[in-house]
């Protein structure tokens, strides 16, 4: 397969990374978990993929998100929230929120509908993004800007509603791998003849050793990934929400589909200008790592933490539910040429083939009454 070059800036970007990954192995006896040097491939300060200045999202970057498709999106997004915000304090709190596409969006259909947030904090580790995300909102809604901040760090407290599009998936995840004998062993990563490569250990965390032993099928050479990190993120979240609501949209399967016995190469996939790539050591750095959600687990950290799970069902059902053929309606149809990409891409945000099956909305809600929209029909917790 030929894949785009980088420049030579990017290239020494990661080599850059890649010896700091590689004194980090030298100092851990030769190994690391996989999780390390998945947070630092993705987030190590000024080398990482989220926190470097690598283009990231759009046709001319690595992959697209669904706010970049259509602004039908937050549009039919807005018709949930604009129901949940007179429930709180008001507030809407963003993970991860790419280029500013969806908080510049949702900031305007909010505000048409007279429902503008009071605040709309943004969550980032990535200046850069930060960056484009305050061009962004300056550019499409710039009246609205006033009432946008960005934290690096959680407050201690918040009531409002917090939202995360295509962010589980990008927190590090181990990697566990059953062995021909039949032992568990944790995957992690070491250097051999000069390139990094994986290394099978025994576990050295029990809670890890715990799930990994109620998790994983008896299939000799299974290999799949678990996630402490979102497990702990939506526990963290729980922690701090005083009344209000999260949502969490993503691609990922419940428990007994994540593990199943014939998903035995686990779902830890890189995405680099568009194409697919295996190799999970290729350009540290420049490459977006990533791996499917178990929302099952993710279901019953919220319910552990004190939170209601309100729904869990796939995004087409989700968007179908909160109105998004009804934004298409408002259309003019006859207008080929700014009608038919909309419709395309609301296909695509649809189709089981696409995006509409394998992206999930999950919602849970603390010290609010109402019956949500997006989970009107359709809900799938029983699958959980």
């Amino acid at each position: 397969m030929s894949l785009p070059e980088p420049s030579a800036e990017a290239l020494a970007t990661s080599r850059e990374l890649s010896l700091r990954l590689a004194a980090d192995i030298a100092a851990n006896d030769g190994w690391i978990a996989f999780s390390h040097f998945m947070q630092q491939a993705l987030y190590a300060p000024g080398l990482g993929y989220y926190a470097a200045g690598s283009r990231k999202f759009g046709a001319d970057g690595d992959f697209v998100t669904a706010p970049e498709m259509t602004p039908l999106f937050a549009q039919t997004l807005a018709r949930q929230l604009v129901e949940l915000l007179p429930q709180t304090a008001g507030n809407i709190m963003e993970f991860g929120a790419g280029t500013g596409r969806l908080a510049a969006e949702l900031l305007l259909a909010l505000d048409a509908m007279q429902c503008a947030p009071a605040q709309y904090f943004i969550v980032d580790l990535s200046p850069d993004l930060v960056e484009r995300q305050r061009d962004t909102i300056a550019r499409l809604a710039p009246q609205l800007l006033p009432r946008v901040s960005w934290l690096a760090a959680l407050p201690e407290t918040f009531d409002g509603i917090m939202l995360g599009n295509e962010v589980l998936d990008a927190m590090p995840c181990e990697l566990v791998v059953r062995q021909d004998d039949g032992r568990l062993q944790q995957r992690g990563v070491t250097i051999r003849d000069g390139a990094f490569c994986f290394d099978d250990r025994d576990f050295s965390d029990t809670a890890l050793a715990s799930l990994a032993a109620n998790l994983v099928p008896p299939v000799a050479g299974y290999v799949t990934e678990i996630s402490l990190a979102n497990r702990a993120f939506i526990h963290t979240l729980a922690s701090v929400l005083t009344r209000g609501a999260i949502l969490q949209i993503d691609y990922g399967l419940p428990e007994r589909e994540f593990y199943h016995p014939q998903r035995h190469m686990g779902t830890l996939i890189g995405h680099y200008r568009h194409h697919t790539i295996q190799d999970p050591f290729y350009l540290p750095g420049l490459m977006d790592l990533t791996s499917h959600v178990d929302f099952s687990a993710i279901a019953q950290s919220g319910i552990d933490a004190g939170l209601d799970l309100i729904g869990y069902l796939t995004q087409a059902q989700f968007l179908i539910n909160a109105g998004i053929t009804d934004e298409l309606a408002k259309l003019d149809a006859s207008d080929i040429a700014r009608y038919l990409p909309v419709s395309t891409a609301v296909q695509k945000l649809l189709s089981p083939s696409e995006m509409g099956e394998l992206f999930k909305v999950i919602g849970f809600g603390k010290g609010i009454d109402i019956d949500w929209l997006g989970f009107c029909t359709g809900d799938r917790c029983h699958a959980l």
